[in-house]
């Protein structure tokens, strides 16, 4: 199999949905920094991101929909009845200077990552993971669902047991919506119970399983789920494809959500659902938190290379760390390990009565 590749740009150095909102911070730009100044990527295993043409968007995506995000980034303001029925700048979906140039450039990295697959093979891409996206409309800061349009490029190749996982601290919701009538790709969401878009209850149908986590979802539990549960329907189902959305707020430290995972975790899920099809594509999605975020999603470019992660950064890469500000109350006194180190302490704890309710529900649906 071909090295891994790594899907990026340079538009989200720069970009931000404005100063006070939760994605104000710098996160795709600050992992591929990361990367960088760990000597992590070579050349040859990088690739630009293009924009996904109109065509490309509308194979999901209300044509009126789209036109509108085009037209809200050229007037960089938005008219009453395009926010009434797309909700554009509206619930916390803002416009700003690249509302449309970068949602489209997020799903061209996606498209083309599942191109690059079509023959089997390792894509990261950071900026992906929209997964909130609806189909004629802005969701949970998400305006195109690159994951959908991703998981529909495959679709497209001829691909008939595709596996859409995703451990995001949110239910991923325009995924599932997506393909609720689509037997040919399976989603599984493991994610915080009561926690927003509300949706996500348990649930164990043959291609739609969710798996609402309790508050305080540690280490162990996490484990628990992937030892007992999805590593079984991998096996069960035998996906030609497997897309993982790994977004970094159901870390412990993250400001939007409730949950304890350390980023062991996401990177023990990485290693032991990477190889479970030839073809695997590794997103990020949510995280609130520069510092988490980028340190997460490092890691997870080492895993897919079979990195050893140094115990105590180099200074190239703890200067991109220490460059970061995060105006909320984390930021104002970071811990030192937030700036030295990759790899998290571990976070492991008792496998709760909700947890373990979760899995036989779940094992259900995967005998």
């Amino acid at each position: 199999m071909p090295d891994p590749l790594l899907i990026g740009s340079e538009i989200y150095r720069r970009s931000t949905y404005g100063p006070k909102h939760p994605l104000a911070i710098p996160r795709v730009s600050t992992t591929l920094d990361l990367i960088r100044a760990l000597g992590w990527l070579h050349p040859a295993q990088y690739r630009d991101s293009p924009m996904a043409s109109v065509e490309q968007l509308t194979r999901f995506h209300d044509p009126g929909y789209i036109a509108a995000l085009q037209r809200a980034e050229a007037a960089q303001g938005v008219d009453p009845e395009d926010r009434e029925r797309y909700r554009i700048g509206a619930d916390g979906n803002p416009v700003y200077r690249e509302v449309f140039r970068r949602p489209a450039t997020s799903a061209g990295g996606v498209i083309l990552a599942a191109q690059i697959t079509a023959p089997g093979g390792v894509v990261h891409v950071p900026g992906g993971g929209t997964h909130h996206g609806m189909r004629d409309r802005a969701s949970g800061f998400c305006y195109v669902n690159d994951a959908v349009l991703g998981l529909m490029e495959w679709l497209g190749q001829g691909l008939t047991r595709i596996l859409y996982l995703d451990i995001d601290a949110h239910h991923g919701d325009g995924v599932e919506v997506a393909f609720r009538d689509e037997p040919r790709v399976t989603t599984l969401s493991i994610h915080e119970a009561g926690r927003w878009p509300f949706s996500g209850s348990a649930h164990a149908a043959p291609h739609a399983l969710n798996l609402p986590v309790p508050p305080g979802f540690n280490d162990s539990e996490l484990r628990a789920l992937l030892h007992q549960l999805v590593l079984p329907l991998i096996a069960r189902l035998r996906p030609e494809a497997i897309m993982l959305q790994c977004g970094a707020d159901a870390l412990e430290e993250d400001p939007l959500a409730r949950l304890s995972l350390s980023n062991n975790a996401h990177a023990e899920f990485i290693a032991a659902v990477m190889h479970g099809a030839p073809r695997f594509i590794l997103l990020g999605g949510g995280g609130y938190n520069p510092w988490t975020v980028a340190r997460c999603w490092a890691r997870g470019w080492a895993v897919l290379n079979g990195l050893p992660v140094p115990a105590r950064l180099p200074a190239a890469a703890e200067a991109v760390l220490r460059a970061l500000t995060f105006h909320r109350a984390a930021g104002r006194n970071p811990p030192e390990h937030w700036f030295t180190t990759l790899a998290d302490e571990p976070r492991e704890g008792p496998i709760r009565d909700e947890v373990r309710a979760l899995l036989a529900l779940g094992l259900e649906a995967v005998a």
